[in-house]
């Protein structure tokens, strides 16, 4: 039988190289020891947008509408590298499935199925760049500080997100209905996430600096931490 098959649009990749860094692509293979000697050549990590976290990451039983493509040996090294990643307080950035993961990681749990809980549309059938809903970001945090916006506009692929808020994290934009749609860690250099698709609204002015962001955390490691200001 052939081995499971991991996928990354190249998105992600060109957008990262964009903000003025280099990509590196680290599969989500399984073996754990392999984390720490990767970190050590890492300068910064981006936890990109995937297939559902296995329920059982955060102690839950599988809705029925859970996606089919549930991993639970990749989520557990997804979930160890951040773990380490922020241990080591690497600027790490998470979007849509990594700020769940970032949450999970935390000791949090997710609503399993959107739909349940709210009638936004949080799945959009248009364009990817194409902005669909708007959420309000929280006057000081590191999301306002970075965009300089107290609402953005987004886009939205995602079924799942925030119920229970894990440790230490705090909410810094809401959808209308609500739902957190990003969070961050005042403790550590840079930690942020977002559940929209950042990596696809680099053409807007407003979006670019969140990926710029993170590649001058990882470039100037002694930098000022981007924390909450008053």
């Amino acid at each position: 039988m052939n081995p499971p098959r991991l996928s990354l649009r190249l998105s992600y990749t060109q957008a990262v190289q964009e903000a003025g860094a280099i990509a590196v692509v680290l599969p989500a293979h399984g073996f754990i020891d392999d984390i720490a000697p990767l970190l050590d050549r890492m300068d910064g990590l981006l936890f990109s947008g995937g297939p559902d976290l296995d329920p059982a990451t955060y102690g839950q039983e599988r809705h029925a509408a859970l996606g089919p493509d549930t991993d639970r040996v990749s989520d557990e090294y997804e979930l160890e590298l951040l773990r380490q990643a922020t241990a080591r307080d690497l600027p790490v950035l998470g979007i849509c499935r990594g700020m769940q993961a970032l949450n999970v990681v935390r000791g949090g749990t997710l609503h399993q199925h959107l739909p349940d809980h709210t009638q936004l549309v949080h799945r959009q059938a248009q364009d990817p760049h194409v902005t669909t809903h708007s959420v309000s970001v929280s006057p000081g945090s590191p999301l306002h500080r970075l965009t300089r916006r107290r609402g953005l506009e987004v886009n939205s692929f995602h079924h799942q997100g925030i119920d229970q808020l894990g440790e230490r994290l705090v909410p810094c934009a809401h959808a209308p209905d609500g739902m957190i749609e990003a969070v961050y860690d005042p403790a550590l250099r840079f930690c942020l996430a977002v559940q929209w698709h950042a990596e696809l609204l680099t053409h807007r002015a407003e979006h670019a600096p969140v990926l710029r962001e993170l590649v001058a955390a990882a470039v100037h490691p002694a930098a000022t931490p981007l924390r909450a200001v008053g």
